[in-house]
């Protein structure tokens, strides 16, 4: 009778599955992943190299010496907080970050413009205090100009009422008030001190959202030329609430990571941040498979570093408050040591 080992379902529970089980979830999230991208599967020596790190009864993985990569984090000194400096210095000092960023509660570049003044103070003063790069991150949050909170007619009500051409015309409208705010926002950070820019979940209101974005860096790009910026994605693929939106002729729904790249790359991006969502029900092995198999096709035709988004609910790590240390351990390894990601 095989031995039952103990791993983690997507949620973060415990779960006990047998080896061949676990062989059996990798194989399972590799077919899934790759019916749905069109990606090929991940070879038996891939497969068998996971299996050992999903099978091992070690609380703790990790890649091996001369394997490390670059940890970038978001969200790690809130100045609405009041602690902007001892956040960061601890991310630096304590948690090992390679880079730190530093950000407003409400986490939206329309939000931060309000507060701008209070925001570039408190990038002045923590430059002052940190020697790791220092970002500064916000989503696009297209959403946030919508009614009733925005100016624009809300596309999620226009279109069940099959009002299509008003809710695309929205989305467009809501994409430049969205980049105008991105770059203002940017430029007065950068002007501050900032290291560079992270859109974070980039995407996570459709391809308008996404679009919004791509214009934004290239307008960051063409200002200033020596800007680090990080475009991370929202997930994996790209939701069509527009459906016909382009970016230099490549349309933008429905892209995964490998097309996704390449836009974010054209448009100025100095990194970019692939995602994929966990299905909870699922082996944490079943969703780090799956996970591989999509970016994989990312991470072989990068030109610019991919820094793979490895966090709550994204990558194979569980979708926990407080993701689990075994699990998250077992899913940083895998992305680096299948995808030869540059950073997590």
């Amino acid at each position: 009778m095989e031995r039952r080992i103990a791993t983690r379902l997507g949620d973060g529970s415990f779960i006990e599955l047998t080896r061949s089980e676990i062989e059996a979830d990798l194989i399972a999230g590799s077919e899934f992943g790759a019916k749905r991208s069109k990606a090929a599967v991940l070879g038996d020596d891939e497969i068998a190299h996971l299996l050992d790190i999903f099978a091992s009864e070690a609380k703790f993985s990790a890649v091996d010496l001369g394997d490390e990569v670059v940890l970038s984090f978001d969200g790690c000194g809130n100045a609405d907080a009041g602690t902007p400096v001892s956040d960061v210095i601890l991310y630096q000092n304590h948690h090992g970050a390679d880079s730190v960023e530093l950000w407003h509660h409400d986490y939206s570049y329309k939000a931060v413009k309000t507060v701008l003044s209070f925001e570039t103070q408190a990038m002045k003063d923590a430059q002052m205090m940190v020697v790791a790069p220092l970002n500064y991150g916000a989503m696009p949050d297209l959403g946030r100009y919508s009614m009733p909170d925005g100016p624009i007619p809300n596309w999620s009500e226009l279109l069940p009422l099959g009002r299509i051409d008003e809710a695309r015309a929205s989305q467009v409208e809501a994409g430049t008030h969205a980049t105008r705010d991105m770059v203002h926002v940017a430029g007065a950070m950068l002007e501050a001190g900032a290291d560079g820019l992270d859109f974070d979940t980039s995407g996570a209101a459709g391809d308008g959202d996404l679009l919004a974005t791509l214009n934004a860096v290239r307008q960051i790009r063409a200002a200033w030329p020596d800007a680090g910026i990080e475009v991370g994605m929202a997930g994996e693929c790209v939701l069509g609430m527009h459906g016909e939106l382009e970016f230099e002729g490549r349309r933008l729904a429905g892209m995964w990571p490998k097309d996704q790249l390449v836009v974010a790359t054209a448009a100025g991006a100095t990194i970019f941040g692939p995602a994929v969502n966990v299905n909870t029900t699922k082996s944490v092995a079943w969703n780090v498979a799956r996970a591989c198999t999509i970016v994989k096709p990312c991470t072989a035709a990068a030109t610019i570093p991919v820094h793979m988004n490895a966090g709550m609910g994204v990558g194979g790590v569980p979708m926990s408050a407080y993701p689990p240390t075994d699990a998250t351990a077992r899913a940083s390894r895998a992305l680096v040591d299948i995808l030869k990601v540059d950073g997590l």
